[in-house]
C-alpha cells in the first residue's frame, strides 16, 4: 500500500506539470516561446569569458562604440572588411581585459589608484597615450598641455557627446595599460640571471662535438611482424592526452559549379559596347557622367591618374592613355570585360595638398562671404577665425582649422577641387556637411596626370547560363538525397571531383581560391554527420553541394580520432627498437667504425662542431644531437634508434668555443622574457576556458 501511495503522489505531480504546460501553451503564442528559447540558447552567445556569457546584442553595442571611435579618428564612416575585423577584434579584446585580465591582475594584488590616474592623464606623469596623441600636439609637433585642458573643458559644452566618448576611451585605455605594465613587471623583475647562471648558460651554449657515425635508414616498407595493439594505443593516448586538445572542426567534401558567361554572353557584351561606341566618342564632357551612368559598369570619375595607375584596370588602357591619348581607344578585352578609354583632361596635379578649413553649418553658413572678406584683408588669422566659428568638433584635429594632408583617395566628398587650387587662395566649397572656407597652404610637386572616361562592360552570365549550372548542381543534390552514400554515387556517375577539406574551422571563409564561403561553413556546423546539403549559393557565382563526413568537437580529440597517428608513432618506436637490436647483433665485437660500416653495407660520415643549443645543428636527427653531446670521447656507442634510422657513432672530440657571448645570453634571456609576456593573456584564456564564437555571426 505504501508503494501504491508513492506512485499516486509522484504521478499526481507529473500530471499537474503536464496540465500546467498545456494551459501555458494556450496562453502564450508558440512563436513567443520559440523566441524566448532562442534568446536563452548559447547559440546566440558570441562567446564566454571567465564564466561570463557574451550575448550577441551586447557585443554589437561594443562594436558600435569602437566603430564610432574609429569614425572620429579617421573622419569617415567607410570601412573595408579588414577594418571591420579590426574593430570587432578591439571590441573582443576590451571584453577579455574587462572580464579576465583585470580581474586576475587585481586578484594578484595590483591596483591603480585615483591619484595615479590623475597623474597619468592631466598631472605630471602624462601617459604616452596622451602625450603622443596628435590631438594634443602644437604646431611644432610637441605635446601641449593647454590643448589637453581645452579638450577636457569642452566636454560639457559638446552636445554631440563625442568629446566625452573620446576622453573616456583614453582614460579606460590608460587604466588598463597601467595594469598590464604592473602585471608584466612581476615577470620581468622576477626573470633574472645572476652571474653564475649567466656563466653556465654561456658555457653550455659554447660546447661543440665532433663525431664519426654510420646510419641505417628505416626505409618505407612496412614490417608486418610489428603489431600495435588497441590497449597500447589507449595507454599512449591517456599518457599524452593534453597534446590532443582541439578546436571544433568539420570534415567535408564538396562539388562546386562556377557560373561563368557563355560564348553567347560574351558576344552580347561586346555588341553592347560597339552599339554605343560612337556616342561615347562624341559625347560632350558635360554629358559624359550621365552617359556612363546609363551605359557603363564603371561610373565617371573626377580622379586624375598618373602613369601606371590604370594598369590595375587594364594595361592596354594605361598604354593608350599615356602613350597615345588622342581620340577614343579601340575596344580592349580583359577577363571577359570590355574597355574603351577617352582622355578628358590633362594637367599638372600634386599627389597631396595641405588644407585648412572652417566648417560652417546651419545659421553660420550665412557668414561665409563676410568671413572670407575678413581673412583676405588679413584682419584675423585663419586659426583664430576657425577657433571661433568652426563647427568641426573632431577631437583628433591637430589644430582647429587644419584638415591636414589630403589626397585624391583621402578626401572629404565635395572638396575634390582642392587638388588643383592655387596656394593660399581663400574660397568657399559646399559639401554635404555644410559650407567650408578653404585655403590650400602647401602641396607636393605637381606631375602630369590625366582624367579619363572609361566605358566598361563586363560579360555576365545570362539567365539561361545561370539555369544551366544550377541544373547541374541540382542534379547532384537530387541524386544524393541528403545522404553521403548518395553523394559519392552521384559524383561518380557525373564524373565530378569531390574536393575534400579536413578539420575546417568555424571561422573558415574560404574554400580553395573561393572567398566568402561562410554559408558553407555555417551549414557544416549545423548539420549532422553523413548529411548532404541542398544547393548553397556563394557570391551569386558558385553553386556548392556539400557532404559532412565527420564532426570534431571542441575539447579533446577522441582516441578513435587519434588512433591512426598514435599507431604510427608506436610502430616507429617498435621498428626502431627492432632495427637497433638487429644491428647490435650484427656488429657485436667490432671495434672499428669502418668495419661496422662495411658490415652494415653503408659508409662512415663525419660531422664537426655539433652544438646542442644552437641552430647550426639543424638538419640532424634531434635524438642523435642529444646523444652525442653527452657521449664519452673515443667510445663506440650502442645502436641508437633515431627518428629516421639507427645510428652507431663515436665522438672524436668535445670542445668549448667562444662564439656564444654574454651579449648573446642576455639577448636570449630578453627574448624569453618577452615571450612570457606575450603568453600571459593566452595562458589566462586557456585556464579560464574562454570560448570565442564570433565566427558564427561574422
Amino acid at each position: 500500500m505504501a508503494v501504491l501511495e508513492k506512485i499516486r503522489v509522484k504521478l499526481g505531480v507529473f500530471i499537474t506539470v503536464v496540465i500546467a504546460l498545456a494551459l501555458l501553451s494556450f496562453i502564450i503564442d508558440p512563436t513567443t516561446l520559440e523566441a524566448v528559447s532562442n534568446s536563452m540558447s548559447s547559440r546566440n552567445d558570441v562567446g564566454e569569458i571567465n564564466g561570463k556569457d557574451i550575448r550577441y546584442q551586447d557585443f554589437e553595442k561594443d562594436v558600435e562604440y569602437f566603430t564610432a571611435l574609429s569614425e572620429m579618428s579617421t573622419g569617415t564612416s567607410a570601412r573595408t572588411e579588414e577594418q571591420l575585423e579590426a574593430i570587432r577584434n578591439a571590441a573582443w579584446q576590451s571584453l577579455i581585459d574587462k572580464y579576465l585580465f583585470l580581474r586576475n591582475a587585481k586578484a594578484a594584488g595590483i591596483t591603480v589608484g585615483e591619484a595615479e590616474m590623475v597623474d597619468l592623464t592631466t598631472g605630471d606623469m602624462v601617459s604616452p597615450f596622451i602625450s603622443q596623441d596628435p590631438t594634443f600636439m602644437d604646431e611644432s609637433g610637441n605635446f601641449s598641455k593647454d590643448r589637453l585642458v581645452q579638450l577636457v573643458q569642452n566636454i560639457h559644452s559638446d552636445q554631440s557627446g563625442s568629446i566625452r566618448m573620446y576622453w573616456d576611451y583614453l582614460q579606460n585605455t590608460i587604466y588598463t595599460q597601467q595594469y598590464y605594465a604592473k602585471y608584466g613587471s612581476l615577470f620581468t623583475r622576477g626573470n633574472f640571471s645572476n652571474p653564475l647562471m649567466l656563466a653556465k648558460e654561456i658555457e653550455e651554449n659554447n660546447n661543440t662535438t665532433d663525431v664519426e657515425f654510420v646510419m641505417v635508414p628505416y626505409g618505407f616498407q612496412t614490417d608486418s611482424t610489428i603489431v600495435v595493439s588497441d590497449s597500447e594505443i589507449n595507454r599512449y593516448y591517456k599518457a599524452h592526452k593534453e597534446q590532443y586538445r582541439q578546436q571544433a572542426s568539420r570534415d567535408i567534401e564538396y562539388v562546386v559549379f562556377e557560373v561563368v558567361p557563355s560564348d553567347e554572353d560574351i558576344a552580347a557584351a561586346n555588341e553592347q559596347v560597339l552599339k554605343v561606341y560612337d556616342e561615347f566618342a562624341s559625347a560632350d564632357a558635360a554629358d559624359m557622367k550621365g552617359f556612363l551612368l546609363r551605359n557603363s559598369d564603371r561610373p565617371y570619375s573626377e580622379y586624375y591618374y598618373r602613369s601606371g595607375e590604370l594598369n590595375t584596370i587594364s594595361s592596354d588602357v594605361n598604354d593608350f592613355v599615356f602613350n597615345d591619348g588622342k581620340g577614343t581607344s579601340k575596344v580592349f578585352t580583359k577577363d571577359n570585360t570590355f574597355y574603351v578609354a577617352r582622355v578628358m583632361e590633362s594637367r599638372m596635379v600634386p599627389d597631396s595638398v595641405f588644407v585648412k578649413h572652417i566648417l560652417l553649418q546651419g545659421e553660420q553658413e550665412a557668414l561665409a562671404d563676410s568671413l572670407v572678406d575678413v581673412l583676405k584683408r588679413g584682419r584675423e588669422s585663419f586659426a583664430n577665425v576657425a577657433a571661433l566659428y568652426s563647427a568641426d568638433q573632431n577631437p583628433n584635429v591637430a589644430e582647429r582649422g587644419d584638415i591636414g594632408w589630403m589626397t585624391q583617395t583621402y578626401m572629404i566628398p565635395g572638396m575634390e577641387s582642392v587638388m588643383t587650387a592655387p596656394l593660399n587662395r581663400i574660397f568657399v566649397l559646399d559639401t554635404q556637411y555644410g559650407k567650408h572656407i578653404v585655403k590650400v597652404t602647401d602641396r607636393t610637386e605637381p606631375v602630369l596626370k590625366k582624367r579619363v572616361a572609361i566605358l566598361e562592360k563586363e560579360a555576365i552570365a545570362s539567365k539561361e547560363t545561370f539555369n544551366k549550372y544550377y541544373s547541374q548542381a541540382n542534379n547532384v543534390a537530387a541524386k544524393a538525397a541528403g545522404k553521403y552514400e548518395g553523394f559519392r554515387k552521384a559524383v561518380e556517375e557525373e564524373g565530378l571531383y569531390a574536393h575534400p577539406v579536413n578539420r575546417m574551422l568555424e571561422s573558415s571563409d574560404m574554400l580553395g581560391a573561393i572567398d566568402g564561403t561562410k554559408p558553407v561553413t555555417r551549414w557544416a556546423f549545423d548539420a549532422k554527420k553523413g548529411k548532404v546539403s541542398d544547393i548553397i549559393t556563394v557570391n551569386n557565382s558558385y553553386f556548392f553541394v556539400v557532404a559532412l563526413k565527420d564532426i570534431h568537437k571542441e575539447g579533446y580529440a577522441t582516441v578513435e580520432e587519434m588512433s591512426s597517428s598514435i599507431r604510427n608513432i608506436l610502430y616507429r618506436e617498435k621498428l626502431g627498437e627492432k632495427k637497433a637490436a638487429e644491428i647490435a647483433a650484427k656488429i657485436n665485437g667490432l671495434t672499428d667504425m669502418q668495419a661496422i660500416a662495411d658490415t652494415l653495407g653503408t659508409t662512415v660520415s663525419t660531422k664537426e662542431n655539433i652544438t646542442f643549443a644552437s641552430l647550426t645543428s639543424q638538419g640532424l636527427d634531434p635524438k642523435f644531437i642529444g646523444a652525442v653531446s653527452v657521449a664519452e670521447t673515443g667510445k663506440i656507442s650502442a645502436p641508437l634508434a633515431g627518428n629516421i634510422g639507427v645510428y652507431v657513432y663515436k665522438v672524436t672530440g668535445h670542445d668549448t668555443g667562444a662564439f656564444f657571448t654574454e651579449d648573446d645570453a642576455k639577448a636570449r634571456d630578453a627574448q624569453m622574457t618577452q615571450y612570457s609576456l606575450q603568453m600571459l593573456v593566452p595562458v589566462m584564456m586557456q585556464d579560464a576556458d574562454v570560448k570565442d564564437n564570433r565566427a558564427r555571426f561574422y
